[in-house]
């Protein structure tokens, strides 16, 4: 048959519309709401069960190309197509072990340097003068000596680097760069500071923030004429999203940021071109698939808008995107499905269009990574490009009704409050009267209220949950002998005297580096002020990190005791009739690592009775259907209360308002039901058992 005569065959039947598919539906929710199937996000986006050709009919950016503006569908034009960078970060704490691990890591996929330094070496000390922190929460730099031995071997003009390197980047900078020099290497990437972002997660600034401006300015003009393939500033979202926010307000908020430093280097003399390319940004990718491909798309296109305002040319419109996989997200227990919460969230990333990923190693909420942690999160970069072949089509949900109008409605809402925040005197401004931390405070209260209530589910934390599972050994390298080792080797550096000029001062430093000044020897020559900014910082926690307290006091418990407290299962009649709310009250108490015992059933109230007085438990709940619980349940209650006054009862139902007083009076302490705040209830359960204490 010729396609000709099968084009024929499918004019025979009526393309549907709308509304017939809408009737059809509707009649299959036997006379539930059709809104049944709109869905709420935090953002305040209300999602469509369907989506249609009109939805987008008048959007203009549709229209464009891959490498035009305003990049919606990517910054590269399709003959410069090329896969995202593979960029995970490595957090060794000694040069020694960070050049091993990168050169193995680098000869297996990953294509740029990530290096997470430490916050001694953010702060520009040197790890003796703070060794109980050098070195925990990254890589401790405290001269060339030590960039000598972290990138021995490796070819910097060939491989991109991407630093992080706090609120002040000169004294970083300018050693790195003066091992570039002595070896004759060109360095590309990012080698990034963001004053703002330090401010967010800590609340103060170690200089005054218009020293921070100063020293920005002067890096960008030397990066534009000595190292122009460099990046010199980062806004990162990610201090918002790991307090919670929403994807509207990170958008609003980096933008608002970018902005800001636009406002600073062009007010010092940069120009917006020079300004706006040396803008790296990061943002953190969620659990929401479709809400994390829109807000990259709509980044760039706000991105773009915004520097055309400034008088920016096309190519300085365009936006990079460095992507990590969320730190929200992951999760302590049940830690190998993190994989699976990484593997979507990069996969997100790379349809968005990120520039480069970086893929969260499964036991980053416990550990530092491990070989094998860190290969398999390199690996799904990989496995995305290689076998799933991503990076080989542009904007790959482009032209899906759904996520054109999902980006278009994400960009309008994250511009509006963009420019709220502009009418009330900037980022700065807002940040210091509290605005920003009230709006994300808002939305992780009602992230973190849906966790209790199990409305958001996280599988092994929150919702099946596993307490037999046995916890991951730490195998990591244990670097406390190397780090001590280090610390003394710094302790011989010898300080030097450095004198910078009020102008100019990145290429002083450098030279002052090439010549032996240390880290602390270049941040002492800027002379800095004390930081008098003060804000409240926004809280960066995970997700479940209230669940995994409660687990944590049961396994503590358990450890002390030789076994988890018990919740007998008084399951009436035959399987069939109590199985739904038995399994729904085992997974209720082991969220808390608390032990079910279970059971097939009991016929009379007396047996049920009996066996919860044998289990050993201290806690029944009574499951079944409604028809036993009028015929046992308050039998069975009264004769427990009246053999074992201490035994918490609860009745697995969501009683009527009428009900609830002959039940209490019968002797139920409590109610578990779908919707139910499962964490306050077993908190205040470990309390009333000595579980936990307040």
């Amino acid at each position: 048959m010729g396609k000709k005569e099968i084009l024929e065959q499918f004019s025979q039947f009526e393309i549907p519309t709308y509304e017939m598919w809408r009737k059809v539906t509707e009649e299959s929710l036997k006379g539930a709401y059709f809104e049944k199937l709109l869905t709420h996000t935090y953002e305040e986006i209300t999602l469509q069960p369907m989506y249609q050709r009109k939805d987008i009919e008048d959007l203009e950016f549709i229209h464009s190309l891959p490498g035009e503006a305003p990049f919606v569908r990517g910054t590269k034009k399709i003959h410069q197509q090329r896969p995202w960078e593979i960029s995970q970060e490595l957090d060794m704490s000694t040069p020694e072990e960070f050049n091993e691990t990168a050169l193995y890591d680098l000869n297996r996929g990953q294509t740029v340097l990530n290096i997470v330094v430490d916050e001694v070496t953010k702060e520009g000390k040197n790890a003796a003068e703070m060794e109980e922190q050098a070195g925990v929460s990254g890589l401790s730099i405290s001269s060339v000596q030590d960039v000598e031995v972290a990138l021995k071997n490796i070819d910097l003009n060939k491989i991109p680097l991407h630093i992080h390197a706090g609120a002040l980047s000169l004294p970083l900078f300018s050693q790195i760069l003066a091992y570039a020099q002595k070896s004759g290497q060109a360095i590309s990437g990012c080698i990034g500071m963001d004053p703002l972002g330090e401010l967010v997660k800590k609340g103060s600034l170690p200089c005054e923030i218009s020293e921070c401006y100063k020293i920005m300015a002067d890096v960008t003009k030397w990066a534009k004429e000595n190292a122009p393939e460099l990046a010199t500033v980062i806004v990162d979202s990610s201090p918002y999203h790991n307090g919670g926010a929403n994807a509207v307000q990170e958008l609003a908020f980096a933008l608002a940021t970018a902005v800001h430093y636009l406002d600073e280097m062009t007010e010092r003399g940069i120009s917006i071109d020079e300004a706006a390319t040396s803008i790296r940004f990061i943002f953190s990718i969620g659990a929401n698939f479709f809400m994390e491909i829109a807000k990259l798309r709509a980044a760039r296109m706000l991105w773009s808008k915004i520097v055309a305002a400034f008088g920016g040319n096309e190519e300085s419109q365009k936006m990079y995107i460095h992507a990590r996989t969320s730190k929200w997200t992951k999760t302590k227990y049940d830690p190998y499905v993190n994989m699976l919460r990484s593997t979507s969230e990069a996969f997100a990333a790379a349809v968005g269009g990120a520039d480069s990923i970086h893929v969260t190693p499964f036991d980053e909420p416990l550990q530092k990574s491990t070989s094998f942690s860190r290969r398999i999160a390199r690996n799904t970069s990989i496995i995305l490009q290689e076998e799933a072949q991503i990076g080989k089509t542009f904007d790959p949900a482009g032209g899906s009704w759904y996520v054109e109008k999902l980006t278009d409605e994400l960009a309008q809402k994250a511009w509006s409050l963009f420019q709220e925040i502009e009418k009330r005197g900037g980022i700065v401004s807002c940040l210091q009267q509290g605005y920003v931390q009230e709006l994300v405070r808002d939305i992780r209260e009602k992230r973190l209220k849906n966790i209790d209530l199990r409305k958001d589910v996280f599988v092994g934390t929150n919702m099946y949950a596993n307490i037999g599972e046995k916890p991951i050994e730490a195998k990591h390298e244990d670097d406390r002998k190397r780090l001590k080792e280090h610390i003394e080797r710094v302790r011989t550096y010898k300080r030097v005297s450095v004198k910078l000029p009020d102008e100019n001062k990145t290429e002083e430093a450098i030279q002052a580096a090439k010549n032996g000044a240390t880290l602390a020897d270049i941040t002492d020559a800027l002379a800095l002020s004390a930081g008098k900014l003060k804000i409240e910082p926004i809280i960066q926690t995970r997700a479940t990190a209230k669940f995994e307290e409660l687990r944590d006091a049961t396994e503590k418990y358990a450890s002390k005791n030789g076994s988890r407290p018990k919740v007998f299962l008084a399951n009436l009649g035959p399987i069939p009739k109590h199985k739904a709310r038995s399994d729904f009250a085992a997974s209720f108490v082991e969220v808390a690592g608390f032990q079910a015992v279970r059971n097939d059933g009991f016929h009379t109230a007396e047996d049920a009775v009996q066996s919860a007085l044998e289990s050993g438990a201290e806690i029944t709940i009574i499951c079944g259907n409604d028809e036993s619980y009028e015929q046992y349940a308050k039998d069975v209650v009264a004769q427990i209360k009246a053999r074992m006054l201490q035994m918490t009862v609860w009745l697995a139902k969501k009683p009527l308002p009428e009900e609830i007083e002959a039940y209490k009076k019968a002797g139920v302490d409590d109610f578990i039901y779908l919707g139910a705040n499962c964490y306050e209830m077993m908190r205040k359960l470990q309390m009333e058992k000595g579980v936990a204490s307040a």
